[in-house]
């Protein structure tokens, strides 16, 4: 469904995006992790036509993404904090506006809202929503044209767990009705939860990518386990015969309340591959 060759982007003398390859199959959820700065913003911007690129191809649904029509755009949804809301407007409003751009019927309106548990708030305005409403809100304007391919630009940064627990049962409804999901995000958790595959972006370049478990197994050097007794303390091991005989022998004592490999996270994968953080405290 998407597919970017060797893209490279600068802005004057400074270059955002270097040599940018990869392939998104249909219906998968792909996700591009970086912190801020690290060309997130910029490169959906690109796979949505919105802004040029210096060097390469982009294929969004087998054509150029420079050659894209209207009609081709409106088969896939966005959401980005870009796209504001219409501050005055209702709910109801905002959406009947983006219907009648996208030449979708009234009907759809009403539907939208109930999809995203926003049928109550359909007369509030825009200015007096949560984040989360808000966020909801912008999710439905994304979906609400059926597009085949969904681009969601950070969605769930700085909300609640509730609400985001709740973008995420809706990210995950559309994968099971076979959409195809690219998604920005520095939240190490969500990749994991959401994704499929992960890239994980640095100063404009991937350092690495494939499956979020498969990544954090390819960097479990320490092979340590960590061990909770009945007591509360905590003890490290290293995983050999030695180690073995050790927690055999507190387990055999009834003294082992849990049992943890110590396998990395997309954190801090990130964090050996770059130095950096992902997240910031």
């Amino acid at each position: 469904m998407i597919n970017c060759s060797n893209v490279s982007k600068s802005f004057n003398e400074h270059r955002v995006l270097d040599n940018i390859s990869f392939d998104i199959p249909e219906g998968t959820i792909v996700g591009l992790l970086g912190p801020s700065g690290a060309g997130k913003t910029t490169l959906i911007k690109i796979l949505t036509g919105q802004l040029d690129f210096d060097d390469g191809n982009v294929e969004v649904m087998g054509k150029d993404v420079r050659k894209l029509k209207g009609t081709d755009k409106n088969r896939f949804g966005i959401m980005m904090d870009q796209f504001g809301l219409y501050e005055r407007f209702t709910c109801a409003e905002n959406l009947s506006v983006f219907a009648d751009v996208y030449g979708i019927p009234q009907s759809r309106v009403r539907e939208s809202l109930e999809s995203v548990g926003l049928e109550q708030a359909a007369k509030t305005k825009a200015s007096n929503l949560s984040k989360g409403m808000r966020a909801r809100l912008l999710l439905a304007r994304a979906m609400m044209h059926d597009p085949k391919i969904i681009f969601l630009d950070e969605p769930t940064s700085g909300l609640d767990p509730k609400s985001m627990r709740g973008i995420h049962e809706m990210i995950l409804e559309k994968k099971k009705d076979g959409n195809t999901i690219f998604i920005t995000t520095h939240n190490m958790e969500e990749a994991a939860k959401l994704c499929d595959d992960v890239m994980l972006l640095n100063d404009g370049c991937i350092v690495e990518h494939g499956k979020p478990a498969e990544l954090c197994r390819k960097y479990y050097r320490s092979k340590k386990v960590k061990v909770r007794l009945n007591d509360g303390s905590e003890q490290e091991f290293v995983q050999n015969g030695e180690s073995a005989e050790v927690i055999s022998e507190l387990m055999k004592e009834g003294r082992v309340e849990t049992i943890h490999s110590e396998e990395p996270t997309l954190e801090t994968v990130f964090l050996e591959l770059t130095g950096k953080k992902l997240t910031e405290d």
